[in-house]
């Protein structure tokens, strides 16, 4: 039987001893390979393309562009690649944002050597990753308040009063066009409307779009 092919993945961190611990921990798996580093979240956009990696594993917050900025860009060019957010942060807000952008999972850095590894093998499988503590905040971040727009969804119904397609859109905000269909639907169910025209006028007159 031949050997399976390696996992192969790109680990961006702005924080050169973070960065350097997660290679580590994962160089000293069998059947993951590192093929690339990053220190920010444009140096792995950049870096991704060409390297190819079947799991990129992302800080959240990094200066210049974010983890969940740069999950859209390389989404975009890679669609089959896996984003695993790697992260310190168990902000409701910052989980949803990650997972809204396709990354396939998040993970805490305090994490084990284990737990790291078995999340990029999942990934690379195509399952979603969630450190279990975080399940329950995903879970209510999933669950809005019913009358509210999100401040995504605004920004989509923005762009679409300004005349933008979905494909546009989900170029002028890193997702994908799929993405923007849900959050069109999702506005049009709390807005009570069936088209995109509606939408905007309903959410222009009760002001939440300003």
């Amino acid at each position: 039987m031949a050997e399976a092919e390696p996992i192969t993945t790109l680990v961006a961190d702005d924080h050169p001893v973070v960065r350097e611990g997660l290679i580590a921990m994962l160089e000293s798996a069998d059947g993951i390979t590192v093929v690339g580093e990053a220190g920010s979240g444009e140096e792995a956009v950049a870096r991704a393309p060409a390297l190819r990696p079947d799991v990129v594993l992302l800080d959240l917050r990094m200066g210049g562009m974010d983890g969940v900025a740069a999950t859209g860009r390389i989404l975009r060019e890679l669609p089959s690649t896996k984003i695993v957010i790697v992260t310190t942060y168990e902000n409701d807000t910052d989980i949803l944002r990650a997972v809204e952008a396709g990354a396939a999972g998040y993970l805490l850095k305090g994490s084990s050597r284990q737990e790291l590894i078995d999340a990029v093998r999942a990934a690379a499988r195509g399952e979603t990753v969630l450190t279990p503590s975080l399940a329950g905040k995903l879970f209510r971040a999933r669950t809005p308040d019913p009358a509210a727009l999100s401040e995504r969804e605004c920004a989509v119904l923005r762009l679409v009063g300004q005349g933008l397609t979905n494909a546009e859109i989900g170029g002028e905000l890193f997702i994908s066009e799929a993405t923007v269909k849900t959050y069109l639907l999702r506005s049009f169910k709390k807005l009570g409307v069936s088209d995109r025209t509606a939408a905007v006028m309903t959410a222009i007159e009760r002001g939440l779009l300003s």
